[in-house]
């Protein structure tokens, strides 16, 4: 088991704003597990996203939604 910490803030640009802010912290199996509990917890299931992998970071950018979702491998 793995632990991930999440991260789902807002854009501006397409950048992240962090106008505001969630933090979750988890533990999964490998980065499959944790994409579908990060979608989860954000009420994203279900919700197209574009996925951009940066090793030990994930970013999840909702289609027609003006956030993003960060998912960091923590150790």
């Amino acid at each position: 088991m793995n632990t991930y910490q999440f991260e789902y803030t807002d854009t501006f640009g397409g950048e992240a704003n962090y106008a505001w802010v969630k933090r979750a912290t988890i533990q999964a199996r490998n980065d499959r597990a944790a994409i579908r509990a990060a979608k989860k917890w954000a009420c994203l299931t279900g919700i197209r996203c574009g996925k951009s992998d940066y090793g030990l970071m994930i970013a999840l950018r909702p289609v027609g939604i003006s956030t993003v979702l960060f998912i960091t491998q923590a150790g």
